[in-house]
């Protein structure tokens, strides 16, 4: 009633038991190929997109100059300079030694500088040196703090400070201060 073919036919015919490959095999491989890329395509743009969002300073590494970009930033070693990304997190070896602007701010390690970020938290093992304003302030039991802090919500003046870029010419504003008091002593 039914011919079924079996897989590896020995007769004559068929030659060496391999089965005749059909007519339409050469068409189906295409359609084959780019199905078993598809899967993998999606997964990396992901890691790389993560593996190029984030950046790290690892133990060890010691960096002058100033960082800035839309990123991540970790910083384990050691970075003299200022800091403007979207998330920094200093981790327990870490150290900065400049200003960090961020939305987000992670501190394990130390800071020398001001802070300006929406979302500060000091861990237990955090040891901050300089002026924070922040929109939110977490302080663990254990975290050593330094300075003053400022609560900067959206709706206030100084808020403007969460946002702002840091401008260029408040470095030559400390020079006309002191041409002016000159004239005063």
């Amino acid at each position: 009633m039914f011919n079924k073919s079996k897989p590896f036919d020995n007769s004559p015919s068929s030659g060496m038991g391999i089965p005749p490959a059909p007519e339409s095999a050469p068409a189906a491989t295409p359609s084959v190929a780019p199905a078993a890329p598809r899967p993998t395509e999606p997964s990396r743009p992901a890691a790389s997109s993560r593996s190029s969002s984030l950046s790290t300073l690892s133990s060890g590494v010691k960096y002058e100059g100033n960082i800035s970009g839309a990123g991540e930033l970790q910083v384990d070693g050691s970075l003299k300079g200022d800091i403007r990304v979207v998330r920094v997190t200093i981790g327990e070896g870490g150290s900065v030694e400049g200003t960090v602007h961020a939305d987000v701010l992670d501190v394990r390690g130390r800071v020398s500088g001001a802070i300006v970020a929406k979302q500060v938290k000091l861990f237990a093992t955090a040891r901050i040196e300089g002026d924070i304003t922040q929109e939110q302030l977490s302080i663990e039991q254990g975290a050593w703090f330094q300075g003053r802090c400022t609560q900067a919500k959206r709706d206030t003046p100084g808020a403007s400070m969460l946002d702002a870029p840091e401008k260029p010419a408040a470095l030559s504003a400390p020079k006309t201060d002191k041409t002016e008091a000159k004239p005063a002593l």
